[in-house]
């Protein structure tokens, strides 16, 4: 309901704001890895579930070439480590389980009941407003400006 969808965008800096609490000694390149955790979305749509699964295998492959090579373009690595995907992961669930609830009309058992409960995250510490596609991409811009700065700051000059 309202003027708004809750975008790809809001959903990805949901996502790294809770991955920040998640890991807060987290390096700015792991931060940015969660921001564009979604990114291949922007390119190809947010397709829904069920879709995917009627897709099967060639569904996610495009959507992980896709991941690579923003990966790529980024100087982020291909292949992020096992930990960080988990994390990332983990941010992800908190986040659908809070958009289910908040957003999507879904109960707290069939929240849980897909994305498992989260524990020790308030959802009124995070923006559940669904806003503007104009206000969602200043943000996301923002927020990309912010850890790009921080990713400068911890590169060590060349000898």
């Amino acid at each position: 309901s309202g003027d708004h969808a809750f975008s790809v965008a809001q959903h990805s800096l949901l996502v790294e704001a809770l991955f920040g609490e998640l890991v807060p000694e987290a390096p700015a390149d792991a931060r940015l890895a969660a921001l564009l955790h979604d990114a291949p979305e922007y390119v190809i749509g947010d397709m829904i579930s069920p879709f995917k699964s009627v897709m099967g295998g060639s569904y996610k492959e495009c959507e992980l070439r896709l991941q690579r090579a923003i990966h790529l373009r980024f100087s982020l690595p291909v292949e992020p480590s096992a930990g960080l995907r988990k994390e990332i992961k983990r941010a992800d669930q908190v986040a659908a389980y809070f958009e289910a609830t908040l957003l999507a009309g879904f109960s707290t058992a069939e929240a849980t009941e897909f994305f498992g409960r989260p524990r020790g995250f308030n959802a009124d510490r995070f923006d559940f407003t669904p806003h503007s596609v104009t206000w969602a991409q200043n943000a996301f811009l923002e927020r990309y400006a912010a850890i790009e700065k921080l990713r400068r700051q911890t590169v060590q000059p060349a000898d």
